[in-house]
């Protein structure tokens, strides 16, 4: 039996979503998210998620595979995803993979290169130390432990550079040794790829329409309850687009009208990066989001996606 897997990929704002659900339902499939914020079981206006009664609709997979606080990461995900997908393909059933974070796609189709294991100990150590010292100063120690990691890292890219003392110290090799190791993918599979693409003028005004609708919907509200049961400090680690913003205005840190403008310009700024990704570390079939519906572009997706 032939293992075909769909993926579906592009910006945010691209109607992503939409036409996954819909492409699901013409293939018999079940959707398996692919996006580094739906995976928090947590979150649902501002991640853009199918909505709780599309998800009861047919399988979904993986929006549940995190709670806020718990560290996500492509290779994590990418094993979940294979474990997902190899169970759909015995049961005869086709994996569509929707969403918009293009290194975890890439790290399910051509794996990622092999780290030591997470040290959670060394973890925290290093994330108290950051605390105390600061990003500049943990950068700083990369240097002296590994040059050439610290000389292709901002100073303060917080993340990258506490992974890379995490993986020299716990591994006790520099980075760029493990970069060399071969990557191995976590499935087997004929992949069709396909990635929605919008103008930049369409995708500005869909990025603003939507954003709109979010805080018009209940966005606020959702992250107050998530404030109330003690989930502020994790979400605001996250650093999520829409969900800061929220935070922001509870806090009075910042106006709504203000906190709604700057939510729009962090999207466009993640539309262009992921925009920029895909061009360069995707192979996938381009297809035009501008004008046409979801059900439309389902229906020519269904058509590619089966064709031998």
């Amino acid at each position: 039996m032939r293992r075909v897997a769909v993926a579906l990929v592009g910006a945010t704002a691209t109607g992503k979503t939409a036409v996954g659900e819909r492409l699901a339902e013409r293939l018999h499939g079940a959707v398996v998210c692919a996006d580094a914020r739906q995976v928090f079981r947590e979150l649902e206006l501002g991640t853009g998620k199918p909505t709780p009664a599309e998800r009861a609709a047919r399988p979904h997979h993986l929006f549940d595979l995190l709670s806020l606080g718990e560290r996500a990461s492509a290779g994590r995900w990418a094993r979940a995803a294979a474990e997902v997908c190899e169970q759909l393909f015995t049961a005869g059933v086709t994996p569509v993979l929707v969403g918009g974070s293009g290194l975890y796609l890439t790290a399910m189709q051509r794996g990622l290169h092999p780290e030591p294991p997470r040290d959670e100990g060394l973890r925290t150590r290093l994330e108290q130390e950051c605390a105390t010292d600061g990003a500049e100063a943990m950068h700083a120690k990369l240097a002296t432990l590994d040059a050439e990691a610290s000389s292709r890292l901002r100073p303060r890219d917080r993340q990258r550079v506490l992974r890379a003392l995490e993986i020299v110290q716990a591994g006790g090799r520099p980075l760029a040794w493990w970069r060399a190791q071969p990557r191995v993918p976590p499935l087997a599979a004929e992949w069709r790829t396909f990635e929605l693409v919008c103008s930049p003028q369409v995708l500005t005004n869909r990025i603003r329409e939507r954003s709109q609708w979010m805080w018009e919907a209940g966005l606020l509200d959702e992250v107050r309850q998530l404030v109330d049961a003690g989930r502020g400090p994790a979400l605001r680690r996250l650093a999520a687009i829409g969900y800061d913003e929220a935070l922001n205005v509870l806090e009075g840190m910042q106006a709504p009208d203000d906190a709604k403008a700057q939510m729009s310009l962090r999207t466009r700024q993640l539309a262009k990066r992921q925009r920029t990704w895909f061009r360069h570390q995707v192979e996938a079939v381009r297809v035009d989001a501008d004008t046409l519906a979801a059900d439309g572009l389902a229906a020519s997706l269904h058509e590619r996606a089966t064709a031998v």
